[in-house]
């Protein structure tokens, strides 16, 4: 299931379950939910079937902005996302970015940016709390 610039994260919880917990685990942080996206509601308003998926789009412009700073193309993948979404296998999975590979692919230097770093052990922590 490896995607390059994808890290995928398995959980026994219910997709539901993951983004809420996923959103409480950002609040207590600070962090601002811009949106929580249900992809298969809205397939099924359209007569298609689709399993949980659902996107949750959220960010801090004090992270955010030193990377739109140092190349504004960035915006195009900022702010952050996680997707909850179900498998043929009916196995729940959080996906998100690698932000290393994110910023790389951009031309950004990883290592000339200390919020690199600091987002990615946050990211890989908030996602693992949420699957957990």
């Amino acid at each position: 299931m490896a995607c390059e610039g994808l890290i995928s994260l398995p959980s026994a919880r219910p997709v539901a379950e993951l983004l809420d917990r996923l959103e409480a685990a950002l609040a207590a942080k600070g962090i601002t939910v811009f949106a929580r996206i249900d992809h298969a509601a809205g397939a099924a308003a359209v007569g298609m079937p689709l399993r949980p998926t659902s996107v949750m789009i959220f960010g801090n412009p004090r992270a955010g902005t030193p990377l739109m700073q140092a190349e504004q193309r960035i915006g195009l993948d900022l702010p952050l996302r996680i997707l909850a979404w179900e498998d043929a296998e009916d196995r729940s999975w959080l996906t998100y970015h690698d932000l290393d590979w994110l910023v790389r692919n951009h031309g950004i230097d990883p290592g000339t940016m200390p919020p690199v770093a600091a987002m990615m052990a946050l990211l890989h922590g908030l996602a693992s709390e949420a699957a957990g």
